[in-house]
């Protein structure tokens, strides 16, 4: 029966397909006394090997999307289900208490990873997590409870309740036609993939269960969302669809031209990314490079901290595969609304303003030298510059330089090359910009982060969609702001780029060269909108 929903548009464009409920798994388990425990082993063992058969698949899968060392994490977690100490933990309890599979699995998992979570050896503290994660997975093939997560068998309009970045960057993107959710911000990271995937999303839906399954349209320009449409208007939205394909067709006549103005000024233009995969969308949308690889996400994407190995080649693959652009490296930004459970950071009052960032970094220095190491040593390979966020003094920028000093004298001692880094700093805080000429000298660049530095002047929390009616990014605050960091980069010789997201809003672009900006780093679908914006401008007028 055909529905209409109004709710708040984060990213516009029109989609229309089949609608797909993303279900979070519901792994509670009850303790059941149970009659014959040789029956429940026999369960057990048969959901242990489904689960090795998901793993293997799982590993084949990561293997030709991130490369073997990302993969790796799916053998271990193989290997770790045939352990002779882990499969007669489960076998002991299930006979000596009388009780189900399911509990007696949760149980060992639980007592094991509290065992590794205590011991002192680091690499054995890391395997706590991998522990939890084989234990949920065979209790929800034993509960019957494996059809959590977004199971399309065709690109489908995702409905969430909401989705957190962990559970983003998880996704079979190719099967994601828009993102639709009940709670979230335009400012959630679901809304960032949105615009980096170039698909149409919407917040504020209260959807009804019993939707997956039927046709949606999904209004990213309206806020609108329609269940069971009816011929009529699928027919409408299918010419705004087709209108829609032809004006991106026509944008891709643009490859290959240059960032510049009618009256000869020019602009850096590079993109965004989030992970390895994003590579071929900078590649396909002739991006100058990459203006910030977000890399937080192989920590995302991992149960344990990502090993310098694993990282190296990560960023090896992508300076390579960039051939000489310029790669401009994020260091680990997780904390506040980017949460990973092995790093055990405790809750905090106020995340947004806590322990996260290069905070995290300048305290837990072994964890910020092995992603250093991985990323000098994979500038040997490309053009690797390097920028650190959450900024607010120069004392932290000496001590980061003092870190880099060391990571590079150890690399020296052991004879591994590395290239010319340059280093840069992210303008997300008020403290920066204010200190702006200062910090110039002490780095090659600054790269203004609009949606944090939004957050932080205007006292707003960017996930708290309550105030997304405040949140502008327009104010004239931000706008002096930026316009202060870029005068005094260049009075300091680092040059300027703005990588939040503002700098894809066509509305700014002339603003943004007229205040002298160096480089405009987007979403690499808003590359080519970006450059048609720039090359009908002329500042001479």
């Amino acid at each position: 029966m055909f529905k209409e929903f109004s709710g708040k548009s984060v990213f516009g464009g029109i989609a229309i397909g089949k609608i797909c409920i993303y279900r979070k798994q519901d792994n509670l388990v009850k303790r059941q006394k149970i009659d014959d425990p040789e029956v429940e082993i026999a369960r057990f063992d048969k959901a242990r090997e489904d689960a090795k058969e998901q793993l293997q698949k799982l590993h084949d899968k990561a293997l030709t999307e991130v490369g073997e060392a990302n993969a790796m994490v799916f053998e271990v977690h193989q290997m770790m289900l045939d352990d002779l100490d882990y499969v007669e933990s489960v076998q002991n309890i299930i006979r000596t208490q009388q009780v189900n599979a399911e509990f007696a699995t949760a149980t060992t998992g639980d007592n094991f990873s509290e065992m590794f979570a205590s011991m002192d050896d680091d690499y054995m503290r890391e395997r706590a997590a991998d522990v939890k994660d084989i234990s949920n997975r065979v209790v929800a093939i034993l509960s019957g409870n494996e059809g959590g997560g977004f199971n399309a068998t065709e690109p489908s309009i995702l409905l969430a309740e909401d989705l957190a970045p962990s559970e983003t960057v998880q996704l079979d993107k190719s099967m994601v036609l828009s993102f639709v959710t009940h709670l979230g911000s335009t400012n959630s990271h679901t809304a960032i993939l949105a615009r980096t995937m170039n698909i149409p999303a919407l917040i504020g839906i209260d959807f009804p269960e019993d939707a997956d399954g039927h046709m949606g349209i999904v209004d990213g320009f309206e806020g609108k969302f329609f269940i069971d449409p009816s011929d009529e208007l699928l027919a409408e939205y299918q010419a705004k669809l087709d209108k829609q394909l032809e004006k991106q067709r026509l944008l891709q006549e643009l490859k290959g031209k240059e960032n510049v103005t009618l009256d000869g000024t020019k602009v850096n233009l590079y993109a965004n990314i989030g992970s390895v995969k994003d590579v071929a969308d900078v590649l396909k949308n002739d991006a100058g490079g990459i203006g910030l690889f977000r890399s937080e996400f192989l920590y995302l994407e991992s149960s344990t901290y990502p090993t310098e190995e694993e990282q190296f080649k990560a960023y090896k693959t992508v300076a390579e595969n960039m051939a000489g652009k310029k790669v401009i490296i994020r260091t680990l930004d997780i904390g506040a609304d980017k949460q990973v459970d092995y790093f055990d950071l405790g809750k905090e009052d106020n995340p947004a303003l806590g322990y996260r960032a290069i905070r995290i970094c300048l305290d837990r220095i072994d964890i910020f030298k092995t992603q250093l190491r991985a990323l000098y040593r994979a500038s040997y390979y490309g053009k690797i510059s390097i920028m650190f966020p959450m900024i607010i003094s120069v004392d932290e920028v000496k001590k980061i330089k003092e870190i880099v000093a060391e990571v590079k004298k150890e690399l020296d001692e052991q004879k591994i090359p590395y290239g010319e880094v340059e280093t840069g700093i992210m303008i997300e805080t008020p403290a920066a910009v204010w200190m702006s000429e200062e910090l110039a000298k002490e780095v090659d660049f600054f790269s203004i982060g609009t949606n944090d530095l939004t957050q932080y002047t205007l006292a707003i929390d960017r996930q708290n969609p309550k105030l997304d009616a405040i949140n502008d990014t327009h104010h004239p605050a931000i706008l002096k702001s930026i316009e202060t960091t870029i005068k005094n980069g260049h009075k300091g010789g680092a040059w300027v780029g703005i990588c939040g997201e503002l700098g894809a809003d066509p509305t700014l672009t002339e603003t943004f060269l007229r205040m002298g900006v160096d480089e405009l780093s987007v979403s690499p679908s808003r590359i080519l909108a970006v450059r048609d914006v720039i090359r009908k401008l002329d500042l001479s007028k």
